[in-house]
């Protein structure tokens, strides 16, 4: 490989450990994140603990991700269906299907919403149709999904550090610039005074649970992480990976939070849909930064699109080559591949024509009661039972 390549697509640059890092990070932090929404929506508007909580956050997704990669290893359980029939044991019946019920769900939500945010960013952008953007943001999904997991990983590595160096960007020179309005937002907030979009009392309790049903409804995508196992090599990679989850994810996210407290109290708040770009109008380079925003919600939107839909391709495709030999497998699995990307890219895609970006922000909380069941509390039956000997 030439020297001039980047170091994001040079597997002896770009360990398997970083890329299972940045494969977790891209599936947490879609358009949602980079928009700033999901911050004020879930630690922001509870109060001064919006500070401290995302660590709580970030440790349990990192812990049980850990987990369930370490069982997938181990098992060789390379989709969540061969999984959730290892891990369900006896009752897999039930609980295996309920999880199918529970991807389901998250095909719907999450990736629905990505579709939707990408195609109405890109749309705001360049004036042209929003049914039109989001046929390619599906473009770009389906052709990035169609090739595996090696593909997906590297793909993620690249969106990894786009969306990173565009935070640092974005955000760095504007804590800079208003760390004054900063630090007045986090006296008023310790003083109880809540911010513009909160209707909250900036109680522990409340905040608590908040940041908990987050971390709940990202559980969910523990299941793109297993097909990147048969990848595996060495069992430190997968603790490498958690390692890099939590800082990659922890630092992220309370750098954003950091950033947008400088505009928790502009009354302009009120009305935006993406607080990301009031902060950079209250702040600097607000001609250069918007686009740079602009890409960052399309980045992160694709991103996890792309891992969701992934991840159910493989579980489909491992589905029908059960039972064949590697000379079978071989034979049409790209084109096996080619229809199960294709049928789950059109589901998000048609999803999004609604616009329903209300029932889609529902859906977040339903879906993380649906994965608080089918994940969250086997995985802690799951370890207690057998005393952590299955990983």
């Amino acid at each position: 490989m030439s020297k001039t390549n980047s170091l994001l697509v040079d597997k002896n640059k770009m360990p398997l450990a970083m890329g299972l890092a940045f494969v977790a990070f891209t599936t947490q932090f879609g358009g949602g994140f980079a928009s700033g929404a999901q911050i004020y929506q879930y630690f922001i508007n509870f109060g001064i603990w919006c500070l401290i909580l995302p660590a709580l956050t970030q440790g349990l997704y990192a812990l049980f991700f850990w987990y369930g990669m370490r069982y997938a290893y181990k098992h060789k359980t390379y989709d969540y269906r061969s999984f959730s029939d290892s891990l369900y044991g006896k009752t897999k019946p039930v609980m295996s299907n309920l999880y199918e019920i529970c991807y389901l769900i998250m095909i719907g939500t999450a990736s629905a919403a990505a579709f939707a945010t990408g195609g109405s960013t890109l749309a705001s952008l360049f004036d042209i149709p929003y049914w039109l953007c989001t046929v390619i943001v599906a473009a770009f999904i389906f052709l990035v999904a169609l090739y595996g997991t090696g593909v997906v990983r590297k793909c993620a590595s690249t969106l990894s550090v786009l969306i990173i160096i565009g935070l640092v960007l974005v955000l760095v020179p504007n804590i800079i610039a208003q760390w004054d309005s900063i630090s007045a937002s986090i006296s008023r907030m310790s003083a109880g005074e809540m911010t513009v979009l909160s209707s909250q009392s900036g109680a522990f309790g409340p905040a608590l649970w908040s940041a908990v049903l987050y971390f709940f409804f990202q559980l969910a995508s523990v299941s793109v992480m297993y097909q990147h196992m048969e990848s595996v090599t060495d069992v430190k990679q997968i603790n490498r990976a958690a390692i890099g989850m939590f800082l990659c994810n922890f630092l992220a996210m309370e750098l954003s939070i950091v950033g947008l407290l400088a505009v928790a109290y502009v009354a302009e708040l009120a009305t935006a849909s993406v607080p990301m770009l009031i902060l950079v109008q209250n702040g600097v380079g607000a001609g250069i930064l918007t686009p740079i925003i602009s890409l960052l919600i399309i980045l992160g939107a694709i991103s996890t699109a792309v891992n969701m839909i992934s991840g159910i391709v493989t579980r489909c495709v491992n589905a029908l080559e059960r039972g064949k030999s590697e000379k079978e497998k071989a034979q049409g699995h790209l084109a096996r591949n080619a229809v199960f990307t294709l049928i789950f890219t059109f589901l998000a895609f048609a999803i999004a024509q609604f616009g329903l970006m209300a029932v889609v922000s529902k859906g977040y909380a339903y879906l993380g009661y649906a994965a608080m069941i089918t994940l969250f509390v086997p995985f802690v039956v799951h370890v207690i039972a057998t005393k952590g000997q299955e990983i």
